[in-house]
């Protein structure tokens, strides 16, 4: 399993705290410090069963000035996650051929 992690988001530690209660142990993946390829980001989005404009976190700044007006393709968007990767949703874990974003935590366990 690995659990891509923001240990400054409050959400992100609630998710890990809540697969170590359960026995679980992740790989910790720091997506900020070692962001994802784009095959990387596109494999993890079929995983999740998500359009990459459904990972996007809309409220965050460099989204507001950078690409809020803007008509993206999947592949811009992916492009711009690369880039600028607290656009992510957070946290997400990905256990074989299967991910969860853990937007409440709980749904983490979904996928373990």
């Amino acid at each position: 399993m690995k659990y891509y992690h923001n240990p400054r988001c409050g959400k992100s530690r609630e998710g890990l705290a809540l697969l170590h209660e359960n026995g679980h142990e992740p790989e910790i993946v720091e997506y900020l410090k070692e962001p994802l390829t784009p095959n990387e980001l596109k494999d993890l989005l079929h995983k999740l069963g998500i359009s990459a404009d459904a990972l996007i976190r809309k409220n965050e700044k460099v989204w507001k000035e950078e690409f809020k007006d803007k008509e993206l393709s999947d592949e811009e968007l992916i492009l711009a996650m690369i880039e600028y990767p607290k656009l992510m949703q957070r946290p997400i874990l990905e256990n074989g051929d299967k991910a969860a974003v853990g937007r409440p935590p709980e749904d983490l366990l979904g996928v373990v």
